[in-house]
């Protein structure tokens, strides 16, 4: 079975404010479909962020950025508007190396 990732690009106003509001939505996207998630924090701007989140499928994924809450919780984090860009991924493969 196929999984989906889906990748979100953001600034915010201010990461620990964010931080506090994303940490609160944890049940709400575990209860939507959230398997996993990953956040990376720009090294050169701080409030520049990329979001990951894993899903068993598309329709559950684009279900929970469909949904008006999150929309809410985003605007009440300080995600600015003008930069969300969300793309959606199959997952094709997954690897760890390891060096000898």
């Amino acid at each position: 079975m196929t999984s989906t990732t889906v990748l979100v690009r953001h600034r915010v106003a201010n990461y620990d404010a964010w931080k506090t509001v994303y940490d609160g939505f944890a049940p709400i996207q575990a209860e939507h479909g959230v398997r996993a998630h990953q956040v990376l924090r720009s090294h050169d701007s701080p409030n520049d962020l990329v979001i990951s989140h894993r899903f068993d499928d598309l329709e559950t994924a684009k279900a929970f950025f469909a949904m008006p809450e999150l929309k809410q919780a985003m605007t009440k984090a300080g995600v600015e508007d003008d930069s969300i860009k969300v793309a959606f991924y199959d997952d094709v493969e997954t690897g760890a190396l390891i060096s000898s």
